[in-house]
C-alpha cells in the first residue's frame, strides 16, 4: 500500500533536517517549519549552494522551544524566537561559514524561505532513493536522502514513482485529507554531488547521475516535462482549500485525477 513513509523539514535553510511525524500545511502551501529561517545577505538567501562549509556543521532544532543547537564543530545554543537570539546565531554562522558579509537570520512562518515561493513540498519515493544510492559506490540510502533533501517520502511504490506527477494529464495524489499536485521536476544543483558529512565532492557525480537517470527513466513519465536528466524529485503544490490541514507519516497515498 502506498503511504507516507517519512516527513522531513529543514528549519534553517542549508542546515540539518528534522524528521516529524506530522506537519501542518502553511497558508503559503509549504510544510510547517520547512525553511522557516534563512541567512539573508542583501536580501539574497545564503545556503550550501554558495558555501560547502554548511556540510561541516551539525545541528538540531527544537520546534517547541524554537531553539537551534549546534553540536559540531562546537556546542552552541541559540533561541531563534527573539531578535537577539537570531542576531547571535547569524553572527556565529557567518564566522563558521567564513562569509565576507554581515548576514541576518530571517524568519518566515507563513511560507518559509523555499526556493520556489509559488510552490510547496518536494516529493520523492523511498525506492527512488534506494536506486540513486545504487548508482554510486559506497553511497547509502541515508546519504542519498540527505543529499536530495525531500519533504515527503512515499513508500510502497516503485522507483521514480513521483515522475508521473508532472506533464500532460498527470495525476495528483491524496495523502490523508490533503491533495498534493505535482508542478515541476526538481533540477538539481551542486549540493547533491557533495558528501553530506564532509562536503567533499563525489567524483564525476553529475555525469554518472545523468547516465543512470537516462538509462532508468520510467516509461510512465512524460519526457517532455523534463528539461534534462539532471532532475530528480518533484516539486508539488497544495491547493488553497487544503492548506491548514495536516499530513502524517503512515497516511495512505492514493493517485487521483
Amino acid at each position: 500500500m502506498a503511504h507516507i513513509d517519512r516527513l522531513t523539514v529543514y528549519p534553517v535553510k542549508g542546515l540539518d533536517h528534522l524528521d516529524v511525524e506530522q506537519s501542518r500545511v502553511l497558508p503559503g502551501g509549504t510544510l510547517e517549519h520547512d525553511r522557516e529561517f534563512a541567512l539573508l545577505d542583501d536580501g539574497e538567501r545564503v545556503n550550501a549552494k554558495q558555501s560547502d562549509r554548511f556540510h561541516a556543521l551539525s545541528t538540531t532544532y527544537d520546534p517547541e522551544t524554537v531553539t537551534l543547537r549546534v553540536t559540531s564543530p562546537e556546542r552552541r545554543e541559540f533561541p531563534l524566537d527573539t531578535e537577539t537570539g537570531r542576531a547571535e546565531a547569524a553572527a556565529w554562522l557567518a564566522d563558521a561559514l567564513e562569509l565576507d558579509s554581515d548576514p541576518r537570520l530571517d524568519r518566515r512562518t507563513d511560507l518559509g524561505h523555499v526556493d520556489r515561493q509559488s510552490m510547496g513540498p518536494s516529493v520523492v519515493s523511498t525506492a527512488t532513493l534506494e536506486a540513486v544510492a545504487g548508482w554510486f559506490d559506497g553511497m547509502t540510502v541515508d546519504s542519498a536522502r540527505r543529499r536530495l533533501r525531500a519533504n515527503i517520502e512515499v513508500g510502497g511504490v516503485p522507483a521514480f514513482w513521483e515522475d508521473r506527477l508532472v506533464g500532460a494529464d498527470a495525476p495528483a495524489f491524496r495523502a490523508g485529507d490533503v491533495r498534493i499536485e505535482g508542478v515541476t521536476p526538481c533540477g538539481r544543483c551542486v549540493v547533491p554531488s557533495r558528501d553530506p558529512d564532509t562536503g567533499e565532492p563525489t567524483p564525476e557525480f553529475r555525469e554518472q547521475f545523468i547516465t543512470k537517470r537516462r538509462e532508468t527513466f520510467p516509461e510512465w513519465a512524460d519526457r517532455d516535462a523534463f528539461d534534462h536528466y539532471y532532475s530528480l524529485m518533484v516539486i508539488a503544490r497544495v491547493p488553497e482549500a487544503d492548506r491548514g490541514k495536516t499530513v502524517g507519516v503512515g497516511d495512505d497515498v492514493e493517485l487521483v485525477g
